[in-house]
This record gives structure tokens, sequence and C-alpha cells, in this order.
């Protein structure tokens, strides 16, 4: 954990999440039964120990640091949380162009506006996608120098970090949903355990860092790999760019699955 300026709190009644497509949910259900993920697991965590938690989620996939700053904040600051959990920057790595100092700018304006108003907010940093998807290697540069900037504003406005980047589970094929780009529901149960042992909940240790049991099945090798790595490409990196050449998002007309402050139970 790091950027707790300031003594823990475990009491919580309102807790918003902003974000893009990982706080969402995308990776653990689907549009059709709903989406779950790290944030509803990490609200579900929290109203066991907080009755009567109330949970809102303005998250939207596809967002880059950019919209959500400017699509998001001003909702959460209406809704006066006590803890806000702030997700975003992986969508601006995948640009063409990149800058890190904007998408952690927007970041640390999310930061600073939250905790001066009172909340406790908390973040994460992000795995090197080469360790999880071999032809990302060139992104790695980028993670860092984003995960870098993080954590220094995370600093600066006494923000909790998650160190999700350390650990080498954090990069187990198992954690990812097949178009390696969101977790699977393995993967947001650890992202939200994450964020729940860096906040100090009650119940929660570093369990979440262990490795995974040995796969039953171990992965292709060689050149069996590498038809693998093709089919990834050709399955959802392809799509990905399309969409992005034409200038669409996956979020393009989509609203937060969950605006308003609701019960727990409503999450899921």
């Amino acid at each position: 954990m790091s950027g707790t300026e300031h003594p823990p709190n475990t009491r919580y009644a309102r807790y918003v999440a902003l974000g893009d497509s990982q706080t969402e949910g995308l990776g653990d259900g689907d549009d059709t039964m709903g989406l779950r993920g790290f944030a509803d697991r990490l609200a579900e965590h929290l109203a066991h120990h907080n009755p009567g938690l109330r949970y809102a989620n303005l998250a939207v996939r596809g967002r880059i640091a950019e919209e959500v700053h400017a699509q998001q904040l001003a909702p959460a600051l209406a809704l006066r949380p006590d803890l806000a959990t702030v997700v975003a920057g992986f969508n601006d790595l995948l640009r063409p162009r990149f800058d890190a100092d904007e998408p952690a700018g927007h970041l640390e304006a999310m930061f600073a506006a939250l905790t001066a108003q009172g909340a406790r907010v908390a973040t994460l940093t992000f795995p090197d996608p080469a360790r999880i998807v071999p032809l990302a290697r060139p992104l790695g540069p980028r993670v860092t120098a984003l995960n870098h900037r993080i954590r220094e504003a995370a600093r600066r406005h006494g923000v909790t970090v998650a160190e999700a980047a350390h650990h080498p589970v954090v990069t187990d094929a198992r954690m990812w949903s097949p178009d390696r780009l969101h977790a699977s529901p393995l993967g947001h149960q650890r992202i939200a355990a994450a964020l729940s042992h860096a906040l100090g909940l009650p119940g929660t240790d570093d369990s979440w860092t262990h490795p995974l049991p040995p796969p039953v099945h171990p992965g292709p090798a060689g050149w069996h790999a590498a038809t693998a790595e093709l089919r990834w490409a050709a399955s959802f990196l392809a799509p990905w760019l399309v969409r992005r050449l034409r200038g669409h998002s996956s979020g393009d007309g989509r609203i937060a699955k969950r605006p308003q402050l609701l019960p727990v139970l409503d999450a899921t």
C-alpha cells in the first residue's frame, strides 16, 4: 500500500466507482445476465462490514482518462462518497500516441477533487501487458511511465494504491478473459481483494498475491503457442483496431450501469 497519508478508515456509507471497462466489470458476467466486476465485489465486501452501505458505479467501457474525468467526476462529487475508486488510463496506453503525463494529469485532478471533498480514494497500478500478450511488448515502457505517475499523484493526495503491477499472479492467463484485455471472474475477485487489503478492510490479507495452483492443462507451446497468438489477434485485436481506425468505441451510446447510490443487495 502507498499514498495513505491519513489514518485508515474502514467505516463507509457511500462508495462510488469511476473508470472504464474493468470497473464496469467486463469479463465477469455479460451484458445479458449482468456484469459483476471488481467494484461490485469490493462493494459486497464493504457492505458485509458496513450495513446500509450504498454503492454507485459510473464506469463506462472504452473511456480514456480524459473522458472519465470529464464525464464521471462531477456526478461522483454530487453523490458525496466517503470512499471512491478511480481506475483509468489503460485505454490511453493503447492509443497510437501516448504521453503518460496526460492521463496521469486527469487521474490526479480526480484524486484532488475527491479527497478535497473528504472521500478516501483508492486506485491500482497496471501489469505489463507483454506478460499477458507477447505482441504487446512495445507497451511495457508506457505502463512503467504511467504507473510511476500514478504513484506520485497518489502520494501527493493521500490516495491508497493497490500495487497490482508487482505480483506474478496478476499475469497468470487464468486471471484474464479470452480477449486478454479484461480480467476474468477470478481476476476481478483478486483485484477486489487487492483493493480491500490496501484499504485495510477487516478480514483481508495478502493472499491475493499468492500464485494459483499449477494448471491442469498447461498452455500451448512452440508452434501451437504462435498459432494461438495469431488466432487471438484475428479474434480480438483486429476488431479493436478497426473500431479505433473508424473513430468508434465499445462504449459508444452507453451510460453507467449504476449511476445512483443504491443498496449493495442490488449490485448484481
